[in-house]
């Protein structure tokens, strides 16, 4: 009698086995026999998936989105994006037409796997003003006043911030999944958690989430693009770079999570760097002008003072020519007065 295989059990037995394996191992099973191929390429499986990784799914709209496209949506999201961003983008009227008009963001905030956020947020970005004004995506949060709100440790919380483009229905996880800094707002006292992915030397894209310094609720969690000069990107920068990230590849999530926080450090090093860089050729701009305007100032002072002895020496000389002209007059009048009374006398 031959052994028993594995494939040898019921469908339905092997469907709920299949059930209870994540991404990665499904898409190791379906590389070993054709028939687990088959079985894991059911739809359904992949769409209970995503729903159980990503509530927010459950969106009506992103229901309709990707009804048939669950498997090559998790695909896309499930890894971080390659950092192999060429270069800057640049602006182009070609390029910026093909620019994404619309952005829907799917977002999942978790404590200890506990879901504590789950949020769709649909942006309009075809308008001349987002496009110009700095990168940005802001999903609402729901303020409780229920008393509900919890403390955590910030370092323990986990994101999800997909973004999906619903015309090439390409997707891009865009952020870190664990933090890669958490700071106090010192004016505030806001706890502000950031997680980011470095895109290229150049550029980030990073999420910011702000709780409450008393209550420890989410107060605000936003999307931005950020330049290493430090300056966010604009609108239309931003959509280049997200088209670019969706379009890359995609690298390990293991290998993700271990090199988030790092390649954060070294761009934070690189935007230290280059604001000294700039902090120092200011002083020496500074100190260019200052020496033009001393030498400016003094050479001010060379020509009053040069100015001043001069006309005292024009004065001097003037003052001279009028005595010997006034002695050469009365010489004149004492001679005229001698020869007159000279002839007088002899007449």
């Amino acid at each position: 009698m031959a052994a028993a295989t594995i494939e040898d059990l019921h469908p339905d037995m092997l469907a709920g086995a299949l059930r209870l394996l994540d991404g990665p191992d499904l898409a190791s099973l379906s590389c070993a026999t054709s028939r687990f191929r088959s079985l894991v390429g059911e739809p359904d499986l992949w769409r209970d998936l995503c729903l159980s990784s990503w509530p927010s799914l459950r969106h009506p709209r992103l229901l309709r989105l990707l009804e048939s496209s669950h498997r090559s949506f998790f695909a896309d999201v499930f890894a971080s994006p390659v950092c192999t961003l060429p270069s800057f983008p640049c602006d182009d009227s070609d390029e910026e037409a093909s620019l994404p008009s619309e952005l829907i963001s799917a977002v999942e905030l978790r404590h200890r796997n506990s879901v504590i956020l789950s949020l769709v947020a649909e942006t309009d970005t075809s308008t001349s003003w987002f496009r110009a004004a700095p990168f940005r995506l802001d999903a609402e949060v729901e303020r409780k006043d229920d008393g509900g709100s919890f403390f955590f440790s910030p370092e323990e919380l986990t994101l999800s911030w997909i973004v999906i483009d619903p015309q090439s229905r390409r997707a891009v996880s865009a952020t870190s999944r664990r933090p890669v800094a958490v700071n106090r707002h010192w004016i505030t006292g806001e706890t502000v958690v950031r997680f980011a992915l470095v895109l290229s030397d150049e550029c980030a894209v990073g999420a910011v989430v702000k709780c409450g310094e008393e209550s420890g609720e989410v107060r605000e969690i936003n999307l931005v693009a950020e330049g290493v000069e430090g300056a966010c990107l604009s609108g239309r920068e931003g959509l280049a770079v997200l088209r670019s990230a969706m379009e890359g590849g995609r690298q390990r999530r293991k290998e993700e999570e271990e090199d988030a926080r790092r390649r954060w450090e070294e761009f934070e090093g690189r935007r230290q760097k280059r604001k000294e860089t700039a902090a120092r050729m200011e002083r020496l701009v500074d100190l260019a002008f200052a020496a033009v305007g001393a030498a400016a100032f003094l050479a001010l002072f060379v020509f009053v003072v040069v100015s001043l002895i001069v006309e005292s020496c024009h004065r001097e000389d003037s003052k001279t020519s009028t005595t010997l002209l006034t002695v050469i007059r009365s010489n004149d009048v004492e001679r005229w007065l001698t020869v007159d009374f000279s002839c007088l006398w002899i007449g």
